[in-house]
């Protein structure tokens, strides 16, 4: 089990800088994020996140009301369910049908963010699961590719109003993994993404792509839909076409309905206008985006 269960309720007492020295001591990795904030304050994120006690110290003498933050997943040993609680709606209902369901048991400590949502720990299983969002359910999965801000840290929200993340509960017994598939699926069900039959479109294999887009982790989906909605632009696949190969597989990837139709239309304003003309970028052979760079910040919690 990771220890980050047993330094949970130590660090939550404690002063910033020493919570922090006192995940890493423990084997926690961890990095600063901007006071009152979930932003990194490091150039790579969660990926500059370490035990070294030397880079801790650092950290916090230059920044001594920095947030703490912890990278999720095998590097850290926790996965985290993620109850939202925004203006736009409350995870609370979903959290409830899953717990109902027997599909969030297991949970090894619970955390209430500052606007008032739920930090559910879990320990991290033998299987890598990425990253992922259910916006309609207003809950999210933070495994690999992702980060957590935890106690005693400190945000703003709302008008002006600041909160702490606050650890409200602990368990006696042996955390157990959480299936993120299984909690997906039933959260936010999803239609089946284009298959190989999926006939290309104008020479662009639509398929292909499509799959290669639903397999994209979290800082590369918006930029690779973009990519793979310009080589269909350059193709001379129409918009409504074009969304309809590549959107359900967007949003399997995480993405929600509306960030899916902007960001193609976006690729298409681009690029459309340019395919087929002189010196335009049809015909050439364009390399897929590279995975994100370790400078993409992984997405954030409330």
């Amino acid at each position: 089990m990771s220890a980050a269960f047993d330094v949970l309720e130590q660090a939550s007492h404690l002063r910033l800088p020493e919570a922090a020295r006192v995940y890493a001591t423990a084997g926690v990795p961890v990095f600063p994020c901007v006071p009152g904030e979930k932003r990194p304050l490091t150039e790579q994120g969660f990926h500059d996140a370490t035990t070294d006690l030397t880079q801790i110290e650092a950290w916090w003498s230059r920044w001594p009301e920095a947030n703490v933050a912890l990278p999720t997943g095998p590097v850290s040993g926790v996965e985290v369910v993620d109850v939202d609680v925004h203006d736009s709606g409350s995870g609370y209902s979903a959290w409830e049908r899953a717990r109902d369901g027997g599909l969030v048991e297991g949970w090894g400590a619970l955390v209430r963010t500052p606007s008032g949502g739920l930090h559910a720990y879990y320990p991290a299983g033998g299987r890598e699961q990425r990253s992922w969002q259910a916006p309609r359910a207003h809950v999210d999965f933070r495994g690999t590719g992702g980060y957590v801000v935890v106690p005693p840290s400190r945000a703003s929200f709302g008008m002006d109003q600041v909160g702490v993340y606050e650890l409200i509960a602990t368990t006696a017994s042996a955390p157990m993994p959480v299936d993120a598939v299984r909690l997906r699926d039933f959260l936010d069900p999803r239609p089946p993404v284009a298959s190989s039959s999926v006939m290309p479109v104008r020479g662009v294999d639509a398929g292909r792509l499509s799959r290669w887009v639903s397999a994209l982790s979290e800082g590369e989906r918006n930029q690779g839909l973009f990519w793979a909605a310009c080589r269909l632009a350059e193709s001379g696949t129409a918009p409504g076409e074009a969304l309809a190969a590549l959107g359900p597989a967007a949003e399997q990837a995480g993405l929600g309905s509306r960030e899916v139709s902007a960001t193609i239309r976006s690729a298409f304003r681009t690029t459309a206008p340019h395919a087929g003309g002189q010196g335009s970028s049809a015909g050439k052979q364009h390399d897929a985006p590279r995975r994100a760079s370790r400078s993409v910040i992984g997405q954030v919690l409330s």
